[in-house]
């Protein structure tokens, strides 16, 4: 579960990026976070992935690897303490960031590798996990030999790929065609309803929102103005002609 309590934060130039949140994100959850450019959702995210912290309230994450459960508060994380709980999510970027001179076996391998998995537990979790995002063809290929899908594909087998039940995506469609980003989000919602995932997906594109009707979270110069699931929220529809 994921809680946001009375959250501000407001940066060193004045700038009120989130005023008061309240959210509430339950276990095995699909959420899309919505708004304009500047409403906040960056900033949420970076408050959620521990970039930044809060200027008041707090931000609670009970997230499960595996077996094990962890509760995390965030404003009382230590320097020492961001890596490991970061290690406890996926995420998904708009950029992909994958590493150039790796390829897509290796991509996925390298995160396995980083939470000390053996050797033999590597090999067989990259197979699962190419076969989850059908790029078993594709794995010893490098990301400038893939389609903009492809490498969307690879970063979202890596970001499942510590068995984290929370998977945050932010822009996730923003970087490729929209054949692939209609791939992209069927492929966020299979896992969050097959594996029981809790899906944070951060993005503006209305019209993937509102195809794919789960629960919409607005924001609005840094307060949530909406809450529903099916479309997005508009404050002034277009009247019928």
């Amino acid at each position: 579960m994921i809680e946001f309590k009375n959250v501000v934060k407001k940066y060193q130039n004045g700038t009120v990026a989130l005023d008061d949140v309240n959210l509430r994100i339950e276990d095995g959850e699909f959420v899309f976070i919505v708004g304009e450019s500047g409403a906040g959702k960056s900033t949420l995210t970076k408050l959620l992935l521990r970039e930044e912290t809060v200027t008041s309230g707090q931000i609670t994450v009970t997230a499960k690897t595996g077996e094990k459960t962890e509760f995390f508060s965030l404003g009382n994380l230590t320097p020492s303490k961001i890596p490991y709980y970061r290690r406890k999510l996926g995420v998904v970027f708009q950029d992909f960031r994958l590493f150039p001179d790796k390829t897509v076996y290796e991509n996925i391998a390298f995160v396995l590798r980083v939470i000390g998995k053996s050797q033999r537990t590597v090999k067989r979790n990259v197979q699962t996990l190419l076969k989850r995002v059908n790029l078993v063809e594709k794995a010893n290929c490098y990301p400038n030999e893939l389609s903009g899908g492809e490498q969307q594909r690879v970063a979202l087998a890596r970001a499942l790929a510590n068995d984290s039940s929370i998977i945050i995506a932010d822009e996730p469609t923003g970087n490729i065609d929209p054949v692939m980003s209609y791939d992209i989000m069927n492929l966020l919602i299979y896992i969050q309803q097959k594996f029981g995932k809790t899906v944070i997906v951060v993005t503006h594109e209305k019209e993937l929102v509102d195809y794919f009707k789960q629960r919409v979270v607005t924001i609005k110069h840094g307060r949530i103005v909406d809450d529903r699931v099916g479309t997005m929220f508009e404050e002034h529809p277009q009247e019928a002609e």
